[in-house]
């Protein structure tokens, strides 16, 4: 299959505790359906996309790229959803830890993005993947627009 869904099984495999539920590799194929030619994705996993820890019917796949994070959700019926944060629009990342699961808030410049029933050993790992993308992807566009003007 996809690198994107390899990724998120390896993710699965390491931190049983996440809550996911089947349709893994379609919620994937979104993502991997939107890469562009020159994206490369770094790292994957799956939880739920809300941040209700009760609602476990809303799994939904985040993936970190060379370029920006990915989202992507399989609909049952209607279609998908994706979401595209570049980093610009990237402000920070909270992570919580809970009594049995934890959770990650990505905040943008317009939203923000839930992502809970997460194994709580993984929020140091998922934390790190994002913010020293975003930001070294930051850095990458300020020098850009530095050697612009």
């Amino acid at each position: 299959m996809g690198k994107v869904y390899d990724q998120v099984c390896m993710f699965k495999a390491k931190y049983p505790g996440t809550i996911t539920w089947w349709r893994l590799r379609k919620h994937s194929k979104v993502v991997e359906e939107h890469l562009a030619s020159d994206e490369e994705p770094l790292y994957s996993f799956a939880g739920q996309k809300t941040p209700d820890v009760f609602d476990f019917f809303s799994t939904a796949v985040l993936t970190v790229t060379n370029k920006r994070l990915l989202i992507g959700q399989d609909h049952i019926i209607t279609g998908y959803t994706l979401i595209s944060i570049t980093p610009d629009m990237f402000n920070d990342l909270t992570a919580y830890s809970g009594l049995l699961f934890g959770r990650v808030t990505i905040d943008t410049v317009k939203e923000r993005v839930f992502f809970s029933d997460l194994d709580k050993k993984s929020l140091p790992e998922i934390e790190n993947a994002i913010t020293s993308n975003m930001m070294e992807q930051k850095q990458k566009y300020a020098a850009r627009t530095n050697d612009i003007e």
